[in-house]
């Protein structure tokens, strides 16, 4: 079996253990973890996760923030003097992230039920714009809108309650279930 297939086995005898209903909102986010180099083959199995969340009796739905920054960036009115110059860019970083949160909670709240899973893809597309845009920040901000459970796709590595994303930084501490691909 290949490595996104233990991942994809793993989650499948994740979803259907019962979910308790009285959690906090940090308590219903599930970070799978995989390695860096292994995303386009995550990418290609991404069904899988909701055949087999489908199968558990769970609602579906995902969340692919890849090309947020891109589309952000596109339809800046400054983005030529941005890519002369990058760093004039991260005061408004603060704007896009604003923007990126409400717009990835909008999107939940009309999606979710405490049935729903929802699947976050596109993690490694908020690295390397700067302190202002983190996974870490973005979970936070909407965890409180996700009635059911947040799945979020994290290319990367997580030591204890550390994760690392693209195994780069110093990483953070998190309290999130985490689900990694277990050969055998």
């Amino acid at each position: 079996m290949s490595y996104i297939g233990y991942l994809v086995e793993d989650y499948r005898r994740f979803v259907q253990l019962p979910w308790p209903s009285h959690l906090a909102p940090a308590q219903r986010v599930w970070m799978v973890v995989y390695r860096p180099e292994e995303e386009r083959r995550l990418r290609l199995h991404i069904n899988d996760f909701e055949i087999e969340s489908r199968k558990a009796g769970y609602e579906w739905d995902l969340v692919d923030i890849s090309d947020e920054f891109e589309r952000w960036m596109g339809s800046h009115e400054y983005r030529e003097a941005y890519f002369r110059n990058p760093e004039l860019m991260q005061p408004e970083l603060v704007s896009f992230f604003g923007q990126l949160a409400d717009g990835v909670r909008e999107q939940v709240e009309e999606m979710a039920t405490d049935q729903t899973i929802i699947g976050l893809l596109g993690a490694a597309s908020l690295y390397g714009l700067g302190d202002h845009v983190k996974v870490s920040a973005l979970i936070e901000c909407v965890q409180e809108s996700i009635p059911g459970r947040l799945l979020v796709f994290f290319p990367g590595e997580v030591e204890g309650n550390s994760y690392r994303l693209l195994g780069a930084r110093d990483g953070w501490n998190y309290l999130a279930t985490r689900i990694t691909a277990q050969k055998g």
